[in-house]
C-alpha cells in the first residue's frame, strides 16, 4: 500500500499555467496564487474535467442518476 499522497491538477486559465500539488495543499495553493496574480478572485481552480467526474462519482453513489 502506498503512503504517497495523491495530487490534484489545478489550472490557471489567465496564466495558462497547470501543475499539480498534494490533496492537503490545494486550498493553500489556490488562494496564494488567485491572491498573489488576481487580487483575490478564483481563477485558478481544480482541474474542471476532475471536478466534473468527482460530481458524477458523488451523484452516482447518491443513486441521484439511477432511472425509475
Amino acid at each position: 500500500m502506498s503512503t504517497e499522497e495523491p495530487t490534484v491538477p489545478i489550472v490557471c486559465p489567465d496564466c495558462g499555467t497547470e501543475t499539480t500539488v498534494p490533496l492537503s495543499n490545494v486550498a493553500d495553493t489556490l488562494a496564494r496564487h488567485n491572491e498573489g496574480k488576481h487580487d483575490g478572485e478564483e481563477v485558478a481552480e481544480v482541474d474542471p474535467a476532475l471536478k466534473d467526474r468527482l460530481a458524477d462519482l458523488v451523484a452516482e453513489d447518491l443513486g441521484l442518476l439511477d432511472e425509475e
